[in-house]
């Protein structure tokens, strides 16, 4: 998965949806909708609550990329937080 990251901060503009699925998957949990193309990510903050990728013939669009490329940033910076606590 770390390698997956990598790549993903790397190229936002070339990320294959089912990549950054996982990617969400395994830092936000199960989705809780998924549409044929959509699926909404719950997040563990109050705010902004969702993370929404599309796919986009296979690939994802590069602006949820740099959402989902966020949320990852500031869920690392909670869990900083969290430990030094």
């Amino acid at each position: 998965m770390k390698k997956t990251i990598e790549a993903i901060l790397r190229n936002p503009k070339n990320v294959r949806y089912a990549d950054l699925y996982k990617v969400c998957v395994e830092h936000f949990g199960e989705p809780r909708q998924r549409s044929s193309s959509h699926a909404v990510f719950k997040m563990p903050w109050i705010g902004d609550p969702r993370v929404n990728i599309q796919n986009d013939k296979g690939k994802a669009k590069a602006y949820q990329v740099r959402q989902v490329v966020a949320a990852l940033e500031k869920l690392k910076l909670e869990k900083l937080k969290d430990e030094s606590s």
